[in-house]
């Protein structure tokens, strides 16, 4: 009665009372923490429970691997798997299905599988957690493999499909899935609109979300609050923040989930004002509602009022929880803001989220980002339990700070510890073997991910290997794999290979590639750049002249570089505007902007370009 009621606290209070508990007291709390998102109190009572001798049955298990699964603790979970077989229970299907999902969220799907295919007796919730698995993890050939085995389907079914093509930015898919439903005789619910709309914000889509918009309308789920955050999100990502906006007023009932939706919307558009005035109207802020105004400030590069704002949340009484520190650190790793990381470390561990997965691996980002590839690994090793995205964190670590070749050596760490990578690792491998010209390996690497781990390569690792072989002089073989590529290629795809053309000094190919660029995008400025550099490095001044001109004419400008300077506790970012004579033998170097209060003023001087 207290769980349903919401008084997690009060139904602690009567467990602990219990002078006998048996197995269905333990199942009851466990159920308790991990419907009220406490899953590591889940698995910490779990452990208690063995200790005091009581025998766990298959709905014990059944309710404590989804809390694995909530925050990937693949070991945990591992061993939780070896002691249902020695109990007799992996012949019991709720239990299997559990063990199913929870394996492919920790990202093992290989493992996931493996369970699968040895179920004696399988449902329709093994068949979706299978599917759902693969969705989530990006193997979107095997999905929809598997859903036509499927004996039966139902809207899970369904959603599934429709949930990993959306995740996977492949929209249309989705969409094409969304019909399919109907034309089947199924009715879209809630969780089929607030699954495909998150993948329209993440690609932009917005036409595709306001059509799906007027088909919320028609079913009538213009009520549900969990559809209408989704949509309130989707605008707000979109660019459409006055049509966010619009639907947020006019919603009868809101949760905390939709004044958060609203105020990150405003603080994505930078609109920090509005931002700020609607949190002051929130009823009762909780430590969500505070994240969105921290993860505004850090994503509009105010580093500063981020860590005020967490100070300040701290005052009131708010006490940061898991997602604070994972929104914070990223802040401080993007500003190489050092001295602030280690203090916000600080607060983790007097917070006690040392054992936190999620927020651990937010640390080892910060350190590796801020160039203290050290500090990050004596994190590292301080783990307890590490999953793909904490040996993820290490590898990319090693990469970005040039120590490339033990990038590599950590991955077949990583595999051998019996964790599998997934879609981030081997982008950060291939781009470790990009730096390093490690042109035979990275091609290894690529080809394993589908042959040995199942995963379909996506643009990223695409973009990748044209970079790696770009890098290496590999022209021809580069201009195959885009052609041969068997998804769209992007204007990034098109660019490395352009870049790679000046840096080999191409121009027959690089001026084929860049005048196809201008028809995909004639107001890219890197192509226009990219383009004079290639005839600027054979000497060939009138047609840089010439590209320069048409720059002018077609109103195109060029973003300045950045740089930061971490000093005196404050990041600040400093812009340079260079100047190259006609004859491209001299540069000018002009005033330096440092921050709002300060300036450095650099005296003219002269450089050779060589």
């Amino acid at each position: 009665m207290y769980v349903k009621c919401g008084s997690l606290v009060d139904a602690r209070k009567v467990f602990d009372d219990i002078t006998e508990r048996d197995v269905p007291s333990w199942n009851t709390i466990l159920v308790a923490y991990r419907r009220h998102g406490c899953p590591h109190q889940a698995l910490t009572l779990f452990h208690q429970m063995q200790r005091t001798g009581i025998q766990p049955d298959p709905f014990t298990f059944a309710t404590i691997l989804p809390a694995c699964a909530k925050i990937r603790a693949l070991e945990q979970g591992m061993n939780i798997h070896q002691r249902i077989m020695e109990s007799g229970f992996l012949s019991d299907v709720v239990v299997a299905n559990a063990l199913v999902d929870m394996y492919a969220k920790c990202g093992n799907i290989l493992k996931a599988r493996e369970v699968f295919d040895k179920m004696s007796k399988k449902n329709v919730v093994s068949w979706n957690a299978m599917i759902a698995g693969y969705a989530q993890n990006g193997v979107l050939d095997e999905v929809l493999l598997l859903f036509r085995e499927m004996p039966e389907r139902n809207v899970v079914s369904w959603n599934a499909m429709v949930a990993g093509y959306s995740q996977n930015g492949f929209v249309g898919k989705a969409l094409e899935a969304f019909k399919q439903m109907q034309l089947a005789g199924l009715k879209p619910n809630s969780t089929t609109f607030a699954s495909i709309l998150p993948g329209c914000a993440k690609m932009g889509a917005l036409q595709t979300g306001m059509d799906i918009h007027q088909s919320i309308i028609e079913f009538g789920f213009l009520q549900d609050v969990l559809v209408m955050n989704a949509l309130i999100d989707m605008y707000a990502k979109c660019g459409s923040i006055l049509k966010a906006r619009e639907l947020f007023d006019k919603m009868p009932q809101r949760d905390v989930v939709s004044w958060t939706a609203i105020i990150a919307g405003y603080a994505q558009s930078g609109v920090l004002g509005e931002a700020l005035r609607l949190f002051k109207e929130i009823p009762q802020p909780d430590a969500i509602s505070w994240n969105a105004m921290v993860a505004g400030y850090a994503q509009n590069g105010f580093v500063e009022k981020a860590l005020m704002a967490f100070k300040q949340m701290q005052l009131v009484g708010i006490n940061p929880n898991s997602s604070t520190f994972a929104t914070i650190l990223p802040a401080c790793a993007k500003m190489g803001a050092l001295e602030q990381g280690i203090d916000i470390h600080q607060s983790i561990i007097e917070c006690g989220f040392l054992l936190d997965v999620v927020v651990v691996n937010a640390l080892i980002d910060m350190y590796a980002k801020c160039g203290s590839i050290h500090n990050a690994h004596k994190v590292f090793d301080k783990m307890p339990q590490k999953n793909v995205i904490s040996w993820t964190a290490m590898i990319a670590g090693y990469a970005q700070n040039g120590f490339c070749k033990d990038a590599l050596k950590f991955f077949e760490l990583m595999k051998r510890s019996g964790t599998y990578p997934d879609h981030a690792s081997f982008t950060c491998v291939l781009l470790a073997c990009s730096h390093a010209g490690l042109v035979d390996e990275g091609c290894k690497y690529f080809n394993s991910m589908s042959g040995l781990f199942c995963i379909t390569p996506t643009i990223d690792h695409y973009v990748c290997m044209v970079d790696l072989l770009g890098r290496a002089g590999y022209l021809e073989e580069t201009l195959n794999l885009i052609i041969k590529m068997p998804i769209e290629p992007v204007l990034v795809v098109w660019t490395c290979l352009l870049a790679a053309c000046r840096s080999h000094k191409n121009i027959g190919l690089g001026v084929f590639v860049a005048t196809f660029l201008f028809e995909l995008d004639p107001k890219n400025a890197a192509t226009y750049v990219l383009l004079s550099n290639i005839y600027a490095e054979v000497g060939r001044w009138g047609e840089v002249q010439m590209v320069r001109r048409l720059m002018k004419e077609r109103g195109i400008q060029k973003i300045p570089g950045c740089s930061w300077i971490d000093g005196h506790q404050m990041a600040r970012a400093f812009l340079c505007r260079i100047q190259i004579t006609p004859t491209g033998n001299l540069c000018e170097v002009g005033e330096f902007v440092l921050g709002d209060e300060d300036s450095i003023l650099f005296s003219s001087f002269k450089a050779c370009t060589e």
